[in-house]
């Protein structure tokens, strides 16, 4: 199995123009005040708190009404036209999470296979595209470095106190391309606050998926290698590998899988919300005693390996299988300029994305709170 420290292909993006990022001025206007110390966090339970209240209102209550397809429109800045993503609703249901002893080229890692079960949610249709991450990464305001801005507005509502990226060092497409390509390089910590952002900006709660819902949703009722089957040779007909690509693609190009998910082999590997841990369905088997194990999440403890799935457009065909787990590490960090190395960017993993979703019934506060601050909680 290729494991990724660097890309085999990285040598593409070498070489390229890094510019000192700039930094936001203090406004005029005398609506704003300047900070002259280190503000506190606002990564609060009391802001997860506000935005769970925005969405309740927006969506009239806890549960969300019509489980069918979405198609979201997200606006941006006044005078551009919004940013659309398409949302597809996965069916709550049991399957056997991990691989067969049997299948070709299976991980050690990817047993012993468990019975799951999960709960109904939606899941992007296409991985997060720049045109949607863009406008959260690039805010232009003067930030702290743990995202918090320099510069209060007393107007400021729950989407702007949101902690985002400080500015990028680099182009962080890095040439691969941006309208309708996937977004890359975020840490597991910048993937979340999008999330948050992305909640706060369309009154619906969103989320990376646990490893068990990203393996649920990636089979579509399958038992098979792929969601396609267990032939290899099919493997161009529905994803981006690095048998047809030497970069990033346009999302939603190949063939879906059978419950309309594009791209979930190949194209960038997906952050989950999990820890990744090798003995873990080890420890699921002993919990579910010959029955079903509801919704489970391996908690993160640490910063390193967090659990990513799918395989990427630098990846052979059995790193794109539904069952094959990735774990991330620190050398995906390694081209990071800044000293500390950032919270948001993995300037060595051009491989690396995120696809989002949304739980038919409404968490709590506190599991909401956990949901987009795991590296907040953890300290890091």
């Amino acid at each position: 199995m290729f494991t990724h420290g660097v890309s085999r292909r990285v040598a593409v993006f070498a070489g390229i123009l890094v510019f000192s990022a700039a930094g936001g001025e203090a406004s005029a206007a005398e609506s704003y005040q300047r900070v002259r110390k280190r503000a506190d966090s606002p990564d609060t339970i009391e802001l997860t708190r506000k935005i769970r209240e925005l969405i309740v209102d927006s969506q009239g209550g806890e549960t969300a009404p019509d489980f069918k397809p979405q198609n979201v429109k997200v606006s941006l800045k006044s005078g551009d036209p919004p940013a659309e993503f398409a949302m597809v609703p996965v069916p709550g249901g049991e399957f056997l999470m991990g691989s067969p002893d049997t299948e070709d080229k299976r991980g050690a890692d990817e047993g012993p296979r468990v019975k799951v079960r999960i709960d109904p949610f939606w899941m992007g249709a296409t991985e997060v595209t720049w045109d949607l991450y863009m406008p959260f990464m690039i805010s232009h305001d003067a930030r702290w470095g743990d995202g918090s801005k320099k510069y209060r507005d007393p107007m400021d509502g729950p989407v702007d106190a949101v902690s985002r990226p400080t500015s990028p060092y680099a182009d962080m497409t890095f040439g691969m391309g941006e309208k309708g390509y996937p977004a890359v390089c975020m840490t597991e910590h910048a993937a979340s606050k999008f999330c948050q952002w992305l909640s706060a900006k369309t009154g619906r709660f969103y989320r990376l998926p646990t490893e068990a819902e990203w393996e649920y949703a990636a089979r579509a009722g399958t038992a098979t290698a792929w969601s396609f089957g267990d032939d290899p040779s099919k493997t161009g007909e529905y994803a981006w590998f690095f048998g047809n690509s030497e970069q990033t693609q346009p999302v939603g190009k190949k063939k879906p899988n059978p419950w309309g998910l594009y791209d979930i082999h190949g194209n960038v590997m997906e952050w989950t919300r999990d820890q990744h841990s090798a003995d873990f369905y080890a420890a699921l088997a002993a919990r579910a005693s010959g029955g079903a194990v509801d919704n489970p999440w391996n908690q993160p403890v640490s910063h390193y390996p967090r659990a990513v799935r799918g395989g990427s457009w630098d990846d052979d065909p059995e790193n794109l299988r539904s069952a094959c787990r990735r774990g991330s590490t620190a050398e995906w960090i390694n081209q990071d300029p800044e000293l500390p190395k950032s919270l948001w960017y993995l300037t060595s993993a051009q491989f690396l994305g995120m696809r989002v979703v949304r739980p038919l019934k409404l968490p709590s506060v506190e599991e909401m709170h956990a949901a987009w601050n795991t590296g907040v909680l953890l300290g890091e």
